[in-house]
């Protein structure tokens, strides 16, 4: 019923752009099948591998390399993009390959495609010596573009349909990666969660 009323409610909305001349031949421009803004794209991500530190004083420990890398627009799910961003966070580059190797997933492939231009970006501008000494420190998703495009019926109705694309960034930092943290308890979460409450700040009292 909805969708008939949908498919109602778009034809008429047809016929009036029809009778103002904005629809010639029955055929939409341009601009009225485009109807999502276009994103203004951070492009902080990479700036960020042009950070320069200070010298380090006599005895400090080395500071690790850091790299960070991504593609922008890929025609995926950011939610699907996510959930293998997440299973390779903390693994070293060789296991992330690993993993990603023998996963039937499109974004896998993607992601090791990145990760593979993240690693010899390492050795080539970051004197990295060793390429196998990096582990992924951060892996996430985002959200791109979302493109609306038009889904013709039958009886002069017609539909929405959305393209949707995402971003993939990831950091790899030189050294063997972290030990895991072991799981919380659910004595770790009722401290942490009363922790909150006690650190909430009340307006309007004393």
């Amino acid at each position: 019923m909805a969708a008939a009323v949908l498919g109602q409610l778009g034809a008429l909305g047809i016929q009036n752009l029809r009778s103002q001349g904005k629809l010639a031949l029955g055929v939409l421009p341009q601009s009225y099948i485009h109807t999502s803004a276009s994103l203004d794209i951070s492009r902080k991500w990479e700036k960020k591998n042009k950070i320069v530190y200070p010298p380090q004083l006599p005895g400090e420990p080395r500071r690790p390399a850091e790299i960070y890398h991504c593609r922008r627009q890929i025609k995926y799910s950011k939610d699907k993009m996510w959930y293998l961003a997440k299973l390779i966070r903390g693994m070293s580059i060789d296991q992330a390959l690993a993993q990603l190797e023998f996963s039937d997933k499109k974004g896998a492939k993607i992601i090791k495609e990145v990760l593979l231009e993240a690693q010899d970006m390492a050795v080539r501008d970051h004197n990295v010596e060793f390429r196998s000494n990096l582990y992924i420190a951060e892996s996430t998703s985002g959200r791109g573009q979302c493109l609306k495009r038009i889904r013709y019926h039958g009886r002069g109705y017609f539909g929405i349909m959305e393209k949707v694309y995402c971003h993939y960034f990831v950091k790899l930092v030189e050294g063997p990666p972290p030990p895991p943290e072991p799981p919380k308890t659910a004595v770790d979460h009722a401290k942490e969660y009363i922790q909150q409450l006690r650190n909430r700040t009340i307006i309007h009292t004393l």
